[in-house]
């Protein structure tokens, strides 16, 4: 028995005879419980719109789907990628190049790279403090009070960077009442050829530390992932993973007006590299792949934040004041050529730290509701690559030079803004919305080519932008002198305006309308790989860096439910404009992937999105949700399809990460056993249709049924639970990513068109886990 698995039997063992030591429910104590739909019947409500008191997730005149803690154990939610196949028209999807980078998508906006000096478009915010970076997004998430979802663009209220949407996760708040919960988990691939068990320790304790003063929280988190793929090159476990995460929490209430929470959490991960599949040697619907690169993946994360409320007589408002602070440091190891081959390895070293504050106000005065703050933010990116290209080495250069591509870059990024948000009542039923935002942004970078050149690390200091590269001036005899990078800053202010109209016709239904602004940040490329292309796009627009994105959003909707809430519809319709689309444009190049980030195009995105839930008795709930969009290019202004020429071929190419349809239903059966508890039954299907992962088409991620189950019985020992869980069960193979390369394989055509069948060279694949069965124990006191 491996050392995972008797960590996880004995936690199991400990969980079960421990839970019993306390009382077992009395049939009154039985009769009175809450049924497991009426918790997920409850009233959810949200934070999203930083006013001073929550709001119900029904009265809000926002797009977004609200996850309670409930839900969220009921979905066995574990990464915020749990999350993908669960709303309409939203991908929370790993890129897979980098293990936790996060490659999110809200109804059609995203990214489609893991350079890490590119910004989402999608924010991710947790505990109210921005992330600067994809990079370790997408790790295991415990211990959490709730997860909002809003679609569509949110600058106003959370700035920059959230043109697609944003994502709210709220961690729990330590308690005033002792409390404390257990968690083990065990999952495992079940198909032959598969790998190892996945297993998962969580113990969380809280309570008081001085009655009404003050309160206290701390939890650990242990993951043991043995391995999900086979790796045919030598027939080992590939995916592994060891996570270990410690949060903290403190609640201090000098006063009854006054609040400070602090939350601070450290991760230590490490893992395989990529477990990426090539097309032009394998089929794009299983999971083969061999590699003779396992790589590697290695990243501390300490992140914390400290919120101070002060409740104020001045409109009956609170003051709040958020900072946070989060520094990331990783190293990385990839076979991206994914063959048994050493065609294109690569190496990798990141830091990023950053700080932020936010301080708001949110009161109300007679008809008018005023959301109104300041926020600064500033974080510096340090970033080597490393690229081992063998087959690109000079016959002439001595076998004594190494040989390599080194470069990469530094970033130092500012933001200052001020929003002001307005909801003033024109009757009991007419509500208007106004606000707007201003933001300046700095960004002062150095960026070293990738190219060959003799050893160097940014992260060390020994990667200048400074002079001349002496390889490439070697290999060609002096003849070419080749700078090594450039310095340059550049700055962007805005205003982000909101105007909206919010109209009750009962408590139980509104309908909404509104027009909103958003930008995603310009900024530079860290993984610039060849020179003369890059310099076209600096003789054609002005700029060694690339421009920023503007959306404007026009969105109408309604949200509708049942007087006793039992059945729930929420609906809306948009049209999303956006000018200078920012693209991260992925070719096959002599460096083995050319990745050139460029302001493309201009388009527009159609959608039409509905969500709902229906308690069809006391004992069954159904719950669905369907997606539409359509997109489009207006003005295209680069040659996507990369044949020489810009024409109605790069304008009839698909947006890429626009799936033309998502939908899904659920179904929640709960079975009263009486004095042996009860038996919740849970079942999901989700569709995701075929999306462009590159811009050219020829990279592209097909359609998905996603189908979960999870069966958990209420033991009647008060607060023990136990699963049995199914994810991926029509074991669909998905993939984070799906790169061209310049190396042909036994499949290879040699032909590039829309959705090839089979690749005209090779590709770098990476692949997300297929059928999963699990087995879980928990214990709430």
């Amino acid at each position: 028995m491996t050392l995972n698995k008797m960590l996880m039997t004995s936690a199991s063992a400990a969980l079960i005879l421990f839970a019993p030591a306390y009382a077992q429910e009395t049939p009154e104590e039985t009769a009175a419980r809450e049924s497991a739909i009426d918790r997920v019947l409850g009233t959810v409500t949200v934070t999203a719109t930083k006013k001073a008191n929550v709001e119900d997730v029904q009265t809000v005149a926002v797009a977004m789907t609200a996850y309670n803690a409930d839900t969220l154990d009921a979905l066995n939610v574990t990464t915020l990628e749990s999350l993908s196949y669960s709303a309409p028209n939203v991908s929370l999807d790993d890129v897979g190049t980098a293990r936790g980078t996060a490659n999110f998508a809200i109804r059609g906006l995203g990214v489609n790279s893991s350079i890490p000096s590119i910004d989402p478009a999608v924010g991710v915010f947790i505990d109210g403090v921005y992330l600067g970076v994809n990079n370790g997004v997408v790790v295991d998430m415990f211990d959490l009070d709730s997860i909002e979802v809003l679609r569509g663009p949110q600058g106003l209220l959370f700035g920059r960077n959230t043109t697609g949407g944003a994502i709210v996760v709220n961690t729990a708040n330590p308690t005033d009442e002792f409390s404390l919960k257990l968690r083990s988990s065990i999952e495992s691939p079940i198909d032959s050829g598969r790998g190892g068990p996945n297993s998962n320790l969580q113990a969380i304790v809280s309570g008081p530390l001085i009655e009404n003063v003050l309160n206290g929280k701390l939890g650990v988190s242990y993951n043991y992932d043995d391995g999900y793929f086979k790796n045919l090159y030598n027939g080992e476990n590939h995916g592994q993973l060891r996570s270990l995460t410690y949060r903290g929490a403190l609640e201090f209430m000098p006063t009854d007006s006054l609040t400070f929470l602090g939350k601070l959490e450290y991760t230590d991960s490490r893992s395989d590299g990529p477990s990426g599949k090539n097309h032009a040697y394998y089929d794009r619907d299983n999971f083969d792949f061999s590699i003779n690169n396992p790589g590697f993946g290695e990243n501390e994360t300490i992140q914390g934040s400290l919120r101070t409320d002060l409740d104020v007589g001045f409109g009956n408002g609170v003051i709040t004041n958020i900072f946070g602070y989060r520094k990331y440091e990783s190293t990385s190891s990839s076979d991206i050529d994914a063959t048994p081959f050493t065609l294109f390895h690569s190496n990798a070293e990141f830091n990023q730290e950053q700080y932020s504050n936010e301080l708001r106000y949110a009161g109300t005065f007679d008809k008018l509701d005023l959301t109104t703050g300041v926020y600064y933010f500033e974080q510096t990116l340090d970033y080597t690559e490393i690229r081992n290209l063998p087959s690109t080495r000079p016959a002439t250069l001595p076998a004594s030079i190494p040989w390599g591509f080194y470069g990469g870059g530094k970033l130092d990024h500012t933001v200052w803004g001020a929003f002001a948000n307005i909801d003033y009542s024109i009757t009991d039923k007419l509500i208007a919305t106004a606000g707007v935002r201003y933001s300046v942004e700095e960004k002062a970078g150095d960026v070293i080519y990738i190219r060959p050149r003799n050893p160097c690390s940014v992260i060390a200091g020994t990667c200048s932008p400074d002079g001349t590269n002496a390889l490439i001036s070697l290999i060609s005899g002096g003849l070419a002198q080749e700078p090594n990078g450039f310095r340059d800053s550049n700055e962007w202010k805005n205003w982000t305006p909101k105007v909206g109209l919010q109209y009750f016709w009962s408590d139980n239904l509104q309908t909404y309308g509104h027009y909103t602004k958003g930008f995603r940040s310009g900024g530079y490329n860290f993984r610039i790989t060849d020179i003369p292309i890059f310099n076209q796009f600096v003789a054609q627009t002005g700029s060694l860096g690339f421009d920023e994105e503007e959306v404007d959003s026009y969105e109408v909707g309604f949200k509708a439910q049942s007087a006793d809430g039992r059945i729930q519809v929420n609906g809306a319709a948009f049209m999303t404009e956006v000018g200078d689309m920012q693209r991260e444009v992925n070719t096959a190049g002599a460096s083995g992937v050319v990745q050139n980030i460029i302001n493309t195009a201009d388009a527009t995105i159609y959608g039409l999105e509905f969500d709902g839930r229906v308690a069809v008795t006391d004992t069954l709930l159904a719950s669905f949700n369907v997606g539409f969009m359509d997109a489009g290019y207006d003005k295209v202004f680069f040659d996507l399809n990369g044949d020489g020429v810009i024409n109605d071929a790069d304008l009839n190419l698909d947006l890429p990460r626009v799936p033309p349809i998502t939908y899904g239903f659920g179904l929640m059966k709960e079975f009263d056993l009486g004095t042996s508890g009860a038996i919740v039954a849970r079942a999901n299907y989700q569709y995701r249709d075929r999306i462009a992962y590159t811009d050219s088409n020829f990279g592209w991620i097909q359609d998905a049924n996603m189908v979960d189950m999870n069966i958990t019985w209420e033991t009647p020992v008060d607060g023990l639970s136990a699963s049995f869980y199914g994810k991926n069960l029509l074991d669909e193979v998905q993939l984070g990513n799906d790169t061209q390369l310049p190396f042909p394989g036994p499949n290879s055509t040699g032909l590039n068109y829309s959705y090839p069948a089979l690749p005209a060279g090779g590709t770098f694949s990476p692949m997300k886990k297929g059928r999963l069965l699990g087995l879980e124990l928990t214990y709430v006191y």
